[in-house]
C-alpha cells in the first residue's frame, strides 16, 4: 500500500493535500509548527519537527511511509536537507513540489543578495523606512542596523518583546492584493523592502506594489538545499505517485 508523508506549509501543499484527500489516498500532513493557527487541511495532520534527519528516519519506518513530498517553503532549507537524508537513508522516494522563483519584470529595481547577512549589508547607513517581508525567524540580525524603522507583517502576534527598535507590525495572512499591498506601503511611507525570493502568487503583491511606486526591493536568493526530483505543479506530482495512490487504493 502507498503511504506518503507531505510536509508542507505552503499554498501549494494545501492543494496538493486536497487533491489526495479526494483521490482517498494514504496520507500524512506535517506541519513544522511555527504559526499558531496554521491552516487545516483534509489529511491527519501532525505538527512539529521530528528531530533532524534521524528523527525523520524513524517516522518514515515506524508510519511505513512509501513516499515523502517536500512541499515546504523555499527557504526551509533545513528541513528539506533532512527530508533528503532521511529518505537516501530509508530508501524512500522523494520528490518536491517547489514553486519556481520570482523573476524581475520592466520597471522592477531588485538587488539580489544570496543570504540575510548581506541583505542586512546592502541596507543604507541613512535612515530609512523598510518593510521587512521575511517572517518573524531572523529579526535578530537586523538589529545592527537599528537607525531604521522597520514594517513587520507576521501571521501571529510577537509573544514577546521585538528585537528591533523601531517597529510597526500588521497581523495578516495571505494571499495578498496588488491594492492591499501598495495601500499599506503608502500608509507606512515605505521606502524599500527586503524580502525572500519565495516565489508563487500569494506574496508577489509586494513587489508588484513596490514597481508601481518606484521602490527598491533587496531580494533574498534561495538556499542550496540536495538534489531531488521536483514538479512545479500539483498535477505532476500525482502523476509521479503510484497509480493505487491517485485511485485511493
Amino acid at each position: 500500500m502507498t503511504r506518503i508523508l507531505l510536509l508542507g506549509g505552503t499554498t501549494e501543499a494545501s492543494q496538493l493535500a486536497r487533491v489526495l484527500a479526494e483521490a482517498g489516498a494514504e496520507a500524512v500532513f506535517s506541519y513544522a509548527g511555527r504559526t499558531a493557527q496554521p491552516v487545516a487541511q483534509p489529511l491527519p495532520t501532525r505538527v512539529g519537527g521530528f528531530g533532524g534527519a534521524a528523527g525523520l528516519e524513524a517516522f518514515l519506518r515506524e508510519e511505513e511511509i512509501t513516499h515523502v513530498i517536500d512541499a515546504t517553503h523555499p527557504f526551509a532549507a533545513g528541513m528539506s536537507r533532512n527530508a533528503a537524508e532521511a529518505c537516501e537513508a530509508a530508501n524512500i522516494p522523494l520528490c518536491a513540489l517547489e514553486r519556481a522563483p520570482w523573476q524581475a519584470e520592466p520597471g522592477d529595481d531588485w538587488c539580489h543578495v544570496p543570504d540575510i547577512a548581506a541583505a542586512v549589508a546592502a541596507l543604507p547607513e541613512a535612515p530609512a523606512r523598510v518593510f521587512l517581508a521575511i517572517g518573524k525567524q531572523r529579526l535578530d540580525a537586523f538589529a545592527v542596523k537599528p537607525q531604521h524603522h522597520y514594517l513587520l507583517r507576521l501571521v501571529d502576534a510577537p509573544e514577546g518583546p521585538l528585537p528591533l527598535p523601531d517597529t510597526a507590525v500588521e497581523i495578516a495572512r495571505g494571499p495578498f492584493t496588488l491594492d492591499g499591498d501598495r495601500t499599506l506601503l503608502r500608509r507606512h511611507a515605505i521606502d524599500l523592502i527586503v524580502a525572500k525570493n519565495a516565489g508563487g502568487t500569494g506574496a508577489r503583491a509586494k513587489l508588484d506594489a513596490a514597481r508601481a511606486l518606484g521602490l527598491r526591493v533587496i531580494l533574498i536568493d534561495r538556499p542550496e538545499v540536495p538534489a531531488r526530483q521536483v514538479f512545479a505543479t500539483v498535477a505532476e506530482v500525482m502523476d509521479w505517485l503510484p497509480h493505487p495512490a491517485r485511485l485511493g487504493v
